[in-house]
């Protein structure tokens, strides 16, 4: 079984900053790519960000030089630093992750999300 873990979300002022995490754990024999998305009420869910296993990233337009995705593959674990935050970032940020099982079979996960609120 394999369990993604959010942390980091929040309530902050426009301008400022958040650092989301997500823990991969369980049983599998590797990490694809990983990434971010977003969902606010009513609407679709929307990348956010992606990186693959070996470090390339990409990231949706509304978000491109302010928010940063990275991961440490040591740790299983994927990070989103978010900057100059603005009140239309306010949404639930899900991580996801394409995970390679022992019989070399592939599945997405997905975590539970964290609320992320930009309000003064």
């Amino acid at each position: 079984q394999v369990q993604l873990v959010e942390s980091g979300g929040g309530l902050v002022q426009p301008g400022g900053s958040l650092r989301l995490s997500c823990v991969v754990s369980g049983t599998f024999f590797s990490i694809n790519a990983m990434g971010w998305y977003r969902q606010t009420p009513g609407k679709e869910r929307e990348l956010v960000g992606r990186i693959t296993s070996g470090g390339s990233s990409n990231y949706a337009d509304s978000v491109k030089g302010r928010f940063t995705i990275s991961r440490d593959n040591a740790k299983n674990t994927v990070y989103l630093q978010m900057n100059s935050l603005k009140p239309e970032d306010t949404a639930v940020y899900y991580c996801t992750a394409l995970v390679e099982g022992w019989d070399r079979s592939l599945r997405r996960y997905w975590g539970q999300g964290t609320q992320v609120t930009v309000s003064s």
